[in-house]
């Protein structure tokens, strides 16, 4: 009688066993469908949002094209896609709303500090969450809107590593060298003096609202001079692509264009490394934010390191390129070449940020420098498609960033806005760029023959746009109470910038009477010769000492192009020069092949060859005057200089200009040359 209910207990636990292993594997089972569903759905609403990006790309540029087809120029495409992202935001915010999920549980736990990730033991099992950001108490009802708001909220990084780079490469590698070196001592001042002027005016002015803002009680969170200095750092960065833009359309007058160009470019380097050094800033003891002097030099030596570091990180990426596609044969390969050349471009970005550098100033000197020496070896197909290729990538990114703009000024959730810091914000701004344009162009004047007139700095002081590089800079930090101010006040900034200033252009334009149809090419025509002579003299002076260098030995080591190193090069250096030189370097002697050459055609440059007799010019400086073969004076030498089939020979570099058929004939020339003076 025992073992039989012996046996029947082990049955019934046996049975109790395996359904209790049943249940459990029904409900894994019933877990990992929840999960793949989950996952489905997850997929599915990645992909609506990136849809959205999309299909607000293809609006804009629907309605660029109307805007073009109708010459209409009050609105550009950025603002124009800042719009269009606000409409956007404005129905995800308020006009969509996603069910609640029965599975969302909230449990209150008592913790110091928020964990950036958190291990839940649930039933046996360990499950991972991460942290996405803190959620108002009123808003806990709101878990799914807000899922939905977060996703379409990017990571900072996205846009330094992925929208930034191809904006500042095409910067630099469009970069019209010829006008930019014109005007390199004021285009340098303006970035770096004015860009450090401009921010500490901002963020003194600032410092005072904020104090303002603590005596009347409108402050909820800390806010220190140095979250101040930091703000003036991030909006002193101009990015005037609406006003540029139409000023290539116009062909508004190439100095105003080149001094604005070059002052955006360096101006955006030169803001995003004083942000990392104003963030670096600190004293010794418990309180970081007092003023320390050792603190300070450090800051102003991180500043020095980390620029003139991601600049030679810059151009060595870029000189490292031109050496390979210079000895190797990839150019026969033009998918191949112009593959590596993307690669070494964006990968500059990506080396300087893991470095503990700045990558926009490492692409930005990347694309000079790839434009200047690598552009030179590819092959011509490959040439075409890089321009095109970081053209089309340009374009695209600015777009999104800017329709992102509009997006997030809805769908970012943690906005702080403060009227008496907005009305602060847009009085420091302006009075920080005026504070950088027109105290540094009176200096600079005193310099200049070739004056920035006041109309030229009535407009640069209007064009002070901010853009792109602003709202990189601010979005990049905003877990404080400070930067999520400085952040949703920066978004107001560039709004009104976008959409007033760069709407208002062709109407100051016309207001100030500066020249557009001016083609940049023939920007020269009717000027007299003397004083053309007088402006290249003046403008290159700070080119020269470099490009003398460059163009008789780094040229013709990285490219195929300028004077062979046999020629340039000391004898006993013959075998390396040899070796270092290509054959089509010699071939390519006869000809100039350097965008540059007209900042050298200077007196004290220039030697002319007419057959057996050669002339050398001499500097203008000297007090008296030359004659050419003793018969003619300085003015008939200009004559030369325009007239007729000769050979111009520049620092071991032979230059053949052929004569146009509207030039007198060289007999004529010949005549002239032995007339009586």
């Amino acid at each position: 009688m025992r073992p039989l209910w012996l046996l029947l207990a082990v049955g019934v636990f046996g049975w109790a066993g395996a359904s209790d292993g049943a249940s459990r594997a029904t409900r894994a089972m019933d877990e990992e469908i929840v999960s793949e569903k989950q996952a489905e759905e997850s997929h599915r609403q990645d992909s609506a949002n990136l849809l959205i990006f999309i299909l607000l790309l293809t609006l804009t540029i629907l309605t660029i094209w109307l805007f073009k087809h109708r010459r209409a120029r009050f609105l550009h495409e950025t603002g124009l896609a800042m719009i269009y992202g606000l409409l956007v935001g404005l129905v995800l915010r308020y006009g969509i709303h996603v069910p609640s999920d029965v599975n969302n549980v909230t449990l209150s736990c008592e913790v110091q500090s928020s964990p950036t990730t958190l291990l839940v033991n649930v039933s046996g099992k360990f499950y991972e969450y991460t942290l996405k950001g803190e959620i108002s108490s009123h808003e806990l009802n709101n878990v799914q809107d807000n899922e939905m708001l977060r996703k379409v909220t990017f990571d900072p990084e996205v846009f330094f590593n992925i929208l930034l780079p191809p904006i500042i490469f095409y910067a630099g590698y469009s970069l019209k060298r010829r006008h930019f070196f014109r005007n390199l001592g004021s285009i340098l001042a303006y970035a770096f003096l004015g860009t450090a002027i401009s921010c500490f005016v901002i963020g003194s002015i600032m410092y005072g609202c904020v104090t303002l803002m603590k005596v009347t009680g409108q402050l909820a969170g800390d806010f220190y001079f140095t979250d101040c200095l930091l703000f003036g750092a991030i909006v002193s960065a101009t990015d005037p692509v609406t006003v540029l833009a139409i000023f290539h359309e116009l062909q508004v007058d190439v100095e105003l264009y080149a001094l604005l160009f070059g002052e955006s470019v360096l101006n955006d380097a030169v803001a995003i490394v004083l942000s990392s050094s104003i963030v670096a800033y600190q004293p010794a003891g418990d309180n970081s934010h007092t003023f320390d002097v050792t603190a300070m030099f450090k800051s102003i030596g991180i500043f020095l390191g980390i620029f003139s570091g991601s600049f030679a990180m810059g151009a060595a990426t870029g000189v490292v390129t031109a050496l390979v596609t210079k000895f190797t044969k990839l150019r026969e390969f033009q998918l191949l070449e112009t593959g590596l050349f993307f690669l070494m471009s964006w990968s500059t970005f990506l080396l300087a940020e893991a470095w503990g550098f700045t990558g926009v100033v490492a692409v930005l000197f990347c694309g000079i420098t790839q434009a200047h020496y690598t552009y030179n070896n590819l092959s011509t197909e490959s040439q075409h498609r890089t321009k095109q290729l970081f053209e089309l990538l340009n374009f695209l990114a600015e777009n999104f960033i800017f329709s992102y703009m509009g997006l997030t000024l809805f769908t970012f959730q943690n906005h702080v806005f403060n009227p008496t810091f907005v009305v602060g914000a847009f009085i420091a701004i302006f009075l920080g760029r005026a504070a950088n344009i027109y105290p540094l162009s009176f200096l600079l004047n005193l310099g200049r023959r070739s004056k920035i007139g006041s109309n030229f700095q009535h407009m640069m002081m209007f064009a002070g746009l901010r853009g792109a590089m602003a709202f990189a800079l601010a979005i990049r930090d905003t877990a404080t109470y400070a930067r999520q101010m400085m952040f949703s006040t920066t978004l107001l900034i560039v709004f009104f910038t976008v959409w007033v200033f760069g709407g208002g252009t062709t109407a100051m334009l016309s207001c100030l009477h500066i020249r557009v149809g001016v083609d940049s090419d023939q920007e020269h025509l009717g000027v007299p010769e003397n004083e053309r002579r007088t402006t290249k003299a003046e403008s290159a002076w700070l080119f020269r000492i470099w490009y003398n260098f460059d163009h008789n030995y780094l040229k013709p080591l990285l490219t195929h192009s300028g004077p062979p190193l046999t020629t340039t090069l000391p004898n006993c250096c013959g075998p390396i020069a040899r070796c270092l030189t290509s054959p089509q370097a010699y071939e390519n002697q006869e000809q100039l092949k350097d965008d540059d050459s007209d900042l050298i055609l200077n007196d004290g440059d220039i030697s002319l060859t007419y057959g057996d007799s050669t002339v050398t010019t001499e500097s203008t400086t000297s007090s008296a005057p030359r004659r050419f073969l003793g018969n003619s004076s300085e003015d008939a030498l200009d004559r030369e200089l325009a007239f007729g089939d000769h050979e111009l020979v520049i620092r071991g570099t032979r230059l053949v200009l052929p004569m146009d058929d509207s030039e007198p004939a060289l007999n004529s020339l010949e005549d002239t040359r032995h007339s009586p003076a």
